[in-house]
């Protein structure tokens, strides 16, 4: 049975710190990659549109020298009724490992339990933790080490924000979300948190929250699936965006960071987007770089 990735909670801290600090040597220095997926196949699996996880697993599957197939909903027999169970102990039968960027965790937690191979979460519903491993590459990049405070501003609730948790427990960084009452993070991801021993504050009041910050971060309000609640989502995070008040509360030397696509005048203001802080382009490029780690820590 091969192991799967679906959440950071999969992980010990010392295999969070192993694959970031893969990555960033593998960053520096291409070389050391090797061929790791050489004659292996990944198949890439979306429900949903993609730019980064799909750019950035393709280019590392390719550069690993292994072969990717990109499949959508449609070119499978999902589409027409195949259960998800059946699909899953197909895939097994012809492949090393599935991404999956899908709209349910169910989905993932199906393909996982029948496919025999690795499954990898390239985002859920619940959680995107490929996304956090890049993030958390971008902060150790940057200098900033274990006791940092890490503040997360808008959607409490979204699977960025449950990833940034988890992560920031692994990275034994204090965590606060500035998030509305009604857009808390899930209890079941905070129990998790605290059993890795992470330390996680939760406030509705986003300038407080960014004093003495050493990373400020945001993500789209509205996500994909959820654009029937965008007037209302607008009007509860509108106190939460990320701009220049949040930027001069913080330390001189804090890093803005964006998971992108961003919406520039929601959730983050354009001169903090275009801040000589934001780290948002290097934070996209290391999608690849934790990306061939985790391949070649689950396929090797």
């Amino acid at each position: 049975m091969g192991r799967s990735f679906l959440s950071l909670s999969s992980l010990s801290r010392e295999e969070f710190d192993q694959l970031l600090n893969r990555a960033l040597a593998g960053k520096k220095n291409p070389s050391l990659w090797g061929k790791p997926l050489l004659g292996k196949s990944v198949a890439l699996f979306f429900e949903k549109p993609s730019t980064r996880t799909r750019l950035s697993f393709e280019v590392a599957i390719n550069q690993l020298c292994g072969h990717a197939l990109v499949l959508t909903q449609n070119d499978l027999q999902l589409s027409r009724g195949e259960d998800i169970a059946d699909t899953g102990r197909v895939m097994g039968r012809y492949l090393h490992a599935i991404m999956g960027r899908v709209k349910s965790h169910a989905t993932l937690e199906g393909l996982a339990r029948s496919a025999g191979i690795p499954v990898i979460n390239g985002l859920s519903d619940k959680f995107h933790p490929c996304q956090a491993l890049a993030d958390f590459m971008t902060i150790k990049e940057n200098g900033i080490g274990a006791g940092s405070k890490f503040v997360f501003t808008g959607d409490g609730a979204s699977n960025v924000a449950h990833s940034l948790i988890l992560g920031a427990a692994h990275y034994n960084c204090d965590i606060t979300i500035a998030t509305p009452a009604e857009l808390l993070p899930h209890a079941d991801v905070l129990t998790i948190a605290a059993r890795l021993g992470g330390k996680v504050t939760v406030t509705q009041d986003a300038l407080a929250a960014a004093k003495d910050a050493d990373v400020l971060y945001t993500d789209v309000w509205v996500s994909m699936g959820q654009e029937q609640e965008t007037e209302r989502k607008k009007k509860q995070l509108a106190p939460f965006q990320l701009n220049e008040h949040l930027l001069a509360a913080a330390k001189k030397s804090a890093i803005v960071l964006h998971c992108l696509p961003a919406h520039k005048g929601e959730e983050i203001s354009e001169a903090a987007f275009e801040s000589p802080q934001a780290r948002i382009f290097d934070q996209a490029e290391n999608r690849l770089h934790v990306q061939k780690a985790l391949l070649e820590f689950l396929l090797k």
